[in-house]
């Protein structure tokens, strides 16, 4: 942190944004277990992020999901396995690399997943419906924008 950003107010600011941080983060943890439960009553929350990160990417590695979501490889791999015998995604070779595997998100874990974020996003109008749209895309946008330093930690 240089000189100028630690005043007393610039702590202020960086103490109440880890106050928020951490309110948010335990309401997405509860969030990602209910739309978990939605999906499959027997998923827990990381493997529903999981679900999600290889419908979005239409096929991923476990290996590209750990760096992603900043998860060990074990806890993937454990949660990919209860995907799988849920019947909600499935393995398959890599084209690119015949030693890799792929996982592809099945017709019915798509169905699930798919009825479960439609069921979120009303969530989300019935929390967000008075705010402007514009200010919905600007904490979008900005959310982005600090996910990105993740990203960039992960390049150096």
């Amino acid at each position: 942190m240089t000189e100028a950003t630690r005043t007393p107010d610039g702590d202020e600011a960086f103490d109440s944004l880890e106050q928020e941080l951490a309110t948010l983060l335990r309401r997405a943890r509860a969030m990602s277990a209910e739309m978990g439960r939605e999906v499959h009553p027997d998923l827990d929350p990381e493997a529903y992020g999981l679900l999600a990160g290889i419908h979005d990417h239409s096929r991923a590695r476990a290996s590209d999901l750990a760096g992603h979501f900043g998860l060990g490889k074990a806890t993937v791999s454990r949660q990919l396995k209860v995907l799988a015998e849920l019947g909600l995604i499935e393995r398959g070779p890599d084209p690119a690399d015949g030693r890799a595997h792929v996982l592809v998100i099945t017709e019915e874990g798509r169905q699930r997943l798919e009825t479960t974020r439609l069921a979120r996003r009303t969530r989300w109008h019935a929390v967000l419906g008075r705010w402007p749209v514009d200010d919905v895309r600007l904490l979008a946008d900005m959310l982005a924008r600090f996910n990105r330093l993740g990203d960039d930690a992960c390049d150096d």
